[in-house]
């Protein structure tokens, strides 16, 4: 078996060295934005395999085997079995697999309208189940609500009774520009009975009383690429801190800077209680996260797939914590199934309290557990994390081309810029662990210091005032590099813009920045509006360049 394993991490390994020689680009005379993730950190390949080549720091490190052996972990499903590779899916879980979400490690491809197709590999949007009048996620689901469950287990929510309707919206120029070009605006709105989730078909009732009128709200949210965000880690939180300072000293932005984020000069922790002494947070729509090695993948392999792991060694449930345990505790059909279940989990009968015969507490102790088995082992985490914090950023494409050229100077000129940040230089990357597992200078992990990158993002929040908005209405300014090669990298049929997949194209992505004379980028928008269309082309050109 051992030997079966080792020939496929090797075959891999060449598979990543073979894809290094399609469609790269010449490095003759290129300007320094060429280097997107800098020296360290960009790859010349522009082909569909872009976002999955390892930084020229991974290599240089001598990483290549982990790097190709945490690939291998990220795209392949992880199951239900107990033992073997990449088991311990579940009880519950949102997706299978880090590709399942992350198309080729793109962000997620762009929802039809109909049934919400969880299983349909692509679907990267996650649904976020909130209470309206608080802008706050239910009790009764998790943060990212689970759609799948290992027998006997029942998923919280079926996704099959989920549907998504494309709406139309028109802006104040009637999806028009000056010149007679139109264009279109949609947003998504997403319909879920109550019979679709699971506690509530158990007799669970919510305090809030939404379950009981259908009273919450669905959104959805997509994922993001997960290439490059080493080197978005290795900003200092010097210097982000002092982005957050000019912006409040300028004033220029009509909805200031949220106040959960950052006050008075000082940054908070936000939505999530993270130790403040790790800094400003710099991952997700909503800053949640921060540093890499506890944020996004690092989070997302664990609670995405509910895989434990040394530092996580309980379940991902609901906000509540035990709701869901309660309910599941009661339902006869799981009952049933528990003995067959927990005889896989737990062969040598090591957690007596599973094993009572009261079946009902010996499920509502297992799932709500802070003392579950290790699946995933440290040297296969370690694994996943050099892939993840090794991940290229693609160069840009036809630097010398005058169209794009010219589309960089307008991008500049109409302030687009000012959000949209093109350059930060990385500090010295000692890379930073709230859970210990790394330590700065252990080696394990590939670093970027002092590298001059053009990620176009302020890591800041700014509200667009959208219909059908994303949860409180600030969002992290998505940053661009790469995004022009999301079609290439996935099939997708568009380019899946914004937060919720809702722009087809540059074009849809930009009017909506403006849709609202609320909006923090209104004004930019406006100028874009009032530009020729050889000008506005040259801009797409650029963005998609980039």
């Amino acid at each position: 078996m051992k030997k079966h394993i080792l020939f496929l991490v090797a075959l891999t390994a060449v598979a990543f060295v073979g894809c290094k020689h399609g469609e790269e680009e010449q490095q003759t005379d290129m300007p320094d934005w060429y280097y997107t993730g800098g020296k360290l950190g960009t790859t010349t390949n522009t082909s569909s395999m872009a976002f999955r080549q390892p930084t020229p720091a991974t290599d240089n490190a001598g990483m290549g085997a982990p790097f190709a052996q945490g690939d291998n972990i990220a795209e392949k499903d992880f199951v239900t079995n107990a033992t073997g590779r990449q088991h311990g899916l579940g009880p519950l879980y949102v997706r299978a697999s880090c590709q399942h979400c992350h198309p080729n490690y793109s962000h997620g491809a762009s929802v039809p309208a109909g049934t919400y197709d969880a299983a349909h590999q692509g679907n990267g949007t996650l649904l976020v189940v909130i209470n309206p009048a608080a802008q706050a996620y239910v009790p009764w689901l998790a943060g990212m609500p689970q759609l799948f469950g290992a027998e006997p287990f029942k998923a919280p929510l079926d996704p099959d009774q989920i549907t998504v309707t494309w709406k139309n919206a028109t802006d104040e120029h009637g999806n028009r520009f000056p010149d007679g070009e139109t264009y279109e605006l949609r947003y998504p709105e997403v319909h879920m009975p109550n019979t679709a989730v699971y506690v509530y078909n158990q007799g669970y009732r919510d305090p809030d009383g939404l379950l009981a009128t259908e009273g919450y709200q669905v959104l959805l949210e997509n994922t993001i690429g997960v290439y490059g965000t080493g080197l978005l880690d290795a900003i200092t939180d010097e210097d982000i801190i002092a982005q957050y300072a000019k912006e409040e000293a300028d004033g220029k932005l009509k909805n200031g800077l949220n106040p959960a984020i950052y006050a008075g000069g000082m940054v908070k922790t936000g939505y999530y209680k993270n130790d403040p002494q790790w800094g400003p947070k710099r991952f997700t729509y909503a800053l949640s996260r921060g540093p890499l090695q506890d944020a996004a993948g690092a989070n997302a392999i664990w609670n995405i797939t509910n895989v434990t792991r040394y530092d996580r060694r309980y379940h991902y449930l609901d906000l509540n914590g035990t709701i869901y345990a309660e309910y599941a505790a009661k339902d006869p059909e799981v009952q049933a199934g528990f003995e067959k279940y927990i005889a896989q989990i737990d062969p040598n009968k090591e957690h007596p309290e599973w094993w009572t015969a009261e079946k009902d507490s010996n499920i509502y102790r297992f799932l709500t557990s802070k003392t579950l088995p290790a699946e995933m082992t440290d040297d296969e985490f370690t694994q996943v994390m050099v892939w993840h914090r090794g991940l290229a950023v693609p160069a840009a494409r036809n630097v010398n081309d005058p169209k794009v050229l010219r589309g960089k100077e307008l991008f500049s000129q109409i302030g687009c810029d000012y959000c949209h940040r093109p350059t930060w230089t990385t500090g010295p990357d000692e890379v930073r662990d709230p859970n210990g597992f790394f330590k700065a200078g252990d080696g394990k992990l590939p670093r970027y210091p002092n590298q001059k990158i053009w990620p176009y993002t302020d890591m800041i929040q700014h509200k667009l005032h959208m219909e059908n908005d994303i949860r409180t209405g600030w969002c992290r300014t998505t940053p661009l590099w790469g995004r022009g090669l999301h079609k290439k990298a996935t099939g997708d049929t568009y380019e899946a813009r914004l937060h919720d997949t809702r722009a087809r194209n540059v074009i849809e992505a930009i009017m909506w920045h403006g849709y609202s004379s609320e909006s923090d980028a209104y004004y930019p928008t406006q100028k874009f509006w009032e530009l020729s269309k050889e000008d506005r082309d040259a801009i797409v050109e650029f963005i998609n360049a980039i």
